[in-house]
């Protein structure tokens, strides 16, 4: 008997577990893109090889090869944190951009690369990051 609610209590955890993973309906396609497009919280960054392969699997070398791109190498709970921080001025002047210090890799096309073989070169750091966000949510890598 006590196995069984053991087993039971296990499922209903993966099952959680698994709920908790889908994008929850009220996530915006912005905040979806700027996932895809910048979060890896389960790697330390790396060389040109690991910039190449990631732009490619999240598709960002067709139509063209996304010139520059950075990947933030912490977990989402970290991310979003950013945008409880000051309010400060994006680039295009809007007042929604936001700071903190993250684990990332730049990754810069080489020159010469064209679609859909584009090649990347790398530099991995732990520096400041500015992200706009909409609704306490991540949406644009500003810098």
């Amino acid at each position: 008997m006590a196995m069984h609610r053991i087993q039971s209590l296990l499922l209903l955890l993966a099952l959680l577990g698994l709920w908790l993973a889908q994008p929850s309906s009220g996530q915006s396609r912005r905040y979806q893109q700027f996932l895809r497009q910048h979060v890896d919280p389960y790697s330390e960054g790396g060389d040109a090889t690991y910039c190449t392969q990631m732009m490619h699997k999240r598709r960002m070398t067709e139509p063209r090869c996304k010139p520059v791109n950075t990947f933030i190498h912490e977990d989402i709970w970290n991310i979003n944190s950013i945008c409880r921080t000051t309010n400060i001025k994006c680039k295009n002047g809007q007042m929604n951009c936001h700071e903190g210090i993250m684990k990332i890799t730049d990754c810069r096309v080489t020159g010469g690369s064209t679609s859909p073989n584009c090649r990347y070169r790398a530099m991995s750091r732990i520096r400041h990051v500015t992200i706009a966000c909409e609704n306490l949510e991540p949406v644009h890598f500003d810098g």
